[in-house]
């Protein structure tokens, strides 16, 4: 005789907290992606699906499509932060995590093309000048980008070069752009800790 599994045994676990988490992090990630295929208008719909969650799940982490973008943005600036705090960290390691996010993320090259004199929200200027303070913190003296302005112009001429329809193609054009400005990137790749 063939047992059934009861209606408590197919229920899955309810894994609370750990969950959430988990989903949260799986939607910052989805969205990522689906920014990078399909840019910033790209529909939340597809992020949930690319998280494999429903847009319910999606809304209780983001109430709206600003604050899905600002999560990515809080992630990529963190991953930066944490790479340029590493031990042993060099500017051209730091600048290789900068560039692996310039390829992935729509919304982090959005941030670094903002017009700060039209009103840019604080919380996207504040992720930009955290970025640069983590940039500066490897500079050597006399450092071609060294200067006030330098650092994050350039990063601004690299990012406006992140173009391609794939990831491959962005990445080579940002490295092309770096090797332009007289500037050594490390390998491109996501902080991995």
């Amino acid at each position: 005789m063939t047992q059934h599994p009861t209606a408590e045994e197919r229920r899955p676990a309810n894994d609370g907290p750990k969950a959430a988490a988990r989903n949260r992090a799986a939607l910052i990630a989805a969205a990522r992606e689906v920014y990078a295929e399909h840019g910033l208008d790209a529909p939340l719909s597809g992020i949930a699906r690319r998280a494999g969650v429903g847009q319910g799940v999606l809304y209780r982490h983001f109430p709206d499509r600003a604050a899905v973008a600002d999560a990515v943005l809080e992630e990529n600036v963190r991953e930066v932060e944490q790479a340029a705090a590493a031990s042993g960290a060099t500017l051209a390691g730091v600048l290789g995590v900068l560039t692996w996010h310039l390829t992935e993320s729509a919304a982090f090259i959005g941030l670094l093309h903002a017009d700060r004199a039209g009103g840019v929200h604080a919380h996207a200027s504040a992720l930009s000048e955290r970025v640069a303070r983590s940039l500066r913190g490897h500079l050597t003296a006399g450092h071609r980008l060294s200067g006030s302005d330098d650092l994050m112009l350039a990063v601004a001429m690299v990012s406006g070069a992140v173009t391609g329809p794939t990831r491959e193609e962005r990445e080579r054009r940002a490295l092309a752009a770096w090797r332009l400005l007289g500037v050594e990137v490390g390998a491109v790749r996501p902080f991995a800790g």
